[in-house]
């Protein structure tokens, strides 16, 4: 499997680059084109003078929840619980962080409970259907008792702030869309300038670190008119879309056309691979991932497998990090 064979020297970020003396929009930022197979070493900032005026930039306004509790066994003891994906106001899709039985129930913060109902994929018990009992609506009580989802790479707990991009806007991710992070209202600013337009799509991430052979989970997503207007037109005129973040890819794949986009809302499953047509994506600024993350697996229908190799070989060569607050890749 190509994944696996990325380099792995790539350094984890432990802390969000403002907790260790860089800028949000100084974070490094490795550019490859696709077509000549060349790297350049530049950092977030400089994105605006890479940019070609014309070019449609296309951004998740997706927000994050503070999406982690703890939640009690019957038996007694503790389970991390993520909160994933909504199906409705009461059932969501959830990760447990130990082993679970179809049928428990566990306590939560503030007299509410949580059942276990059946894995979402029998052959990967990872993300299991789950109803809740609660005492207020999901979002409201997630902003009293939840915490954001961290995993064991970071130094501490950050606040909720940290997990937020200048472009979050509409409430229901998971984990943040995280290649957004190095954007400032003065990198934005000067794409105007530039002559860049931009646009949003809305597409809430679920758990995001899924890892082959696990595919990605279904997520919701919106499309708007405007913004399908806008790629569909981008498209006609021959200007690029270039998506912040693999989310963006997904939302717009999913909405796809021949000739651009149409507004679309609702679950996506689309799996983007190696084999994959892209239809309304032309290039992406994404962060940097595990080698056996679910997300190489869409970097591959950007470019070819020794080029992403190549490209791994270099961030690892010069120290890049990864992880949501690590450094960025931009793939023309």
């Amino acid at each position: 499997m190509i994944a696996a064979a990325l380099p792995r020297g790539l350094v984890e970020a432990a802390a969000p680059p403002e907790y260790r003396g860089i800028a949000r929009d100084g974070v490094r930022m490795l550019v490859t084109d696709r077509h000549t197979g060349l790297h350049a070493h530049a950092h977030f900032y400089d994105l605006p003078e890479l940019l070609r005026a014309g070019d449609l930039l296309v951004v998740n306004d997706s927000a994050t929840l503070p999406a982690a509790l703890f939640a009690r066994r019957e038996s007694g003891g503790d389970v991390r619980l993520h909160v994933s994906t909504m199906i409705d106001e009461h059932l969501w899709m959830v990760e447990p962080r130990a082993p679970v039985a179809a049928g428990e129930t566990l306590t939560l913060p503030g007299a509410a409970s949580v059942t276990l109902l059946t894995p979402v994929d029998p052959e990967h018990p990872r993300l299991w259907y789950a109803s809740f009992q609660l005492s207020a609506p999901m979002y409201a009580y997630l902003a009293r008792f939840g915490e954001p989802i961290t995993y064991a790479y970071l130094e501490r707990r950050y606040p909720l702030r940290e997990y937020q991009t200048f472009f979050a806007r509409s409430i229901g991710s998971s984990e943040m869309p995280s290649a957004a992070r190095p954007f400032t209202r003065e990198v934005v600013e000067r794409l105007r300038a530039r002559g860049v337009e931009m646009a949003s799509i809305t597409l809430h991430c679920g758990v995001a670190s899924f890892e082959a052979p696990e595919r990605p989970g279904i997520e919701r997503f919106i499309v708007s008119p405007e913004t399908a207007d806008r790629v569909s037109a981008a498209r006609r005129a021959g200007r690029r879309v270039v998506a912040v973040g693999t989310t963006v890819v997904r939302a717009l794949e999913t909405a796809a056309t021949p000739d651009g986009a149409v507004a679309a809302a609702g679950w996506t499953d689309l799996f983007i691979g190696e084999d994959f047509q892209l239809s309304a994506v032309d290039a992406l600024l994404s962060g940097f991932h595990d080698a056996n993350a679910t997300h190489v697996s869409m970097l591959r229908a950007f470019m070819s497998a020794e080029l992403l190799q190549d490209a791994y070989a270099e961030a690892a060569a010069h120290g890049y990090a990864y992880h949501e607050f690590g450094d960025v890749h931009l793939i023309e």
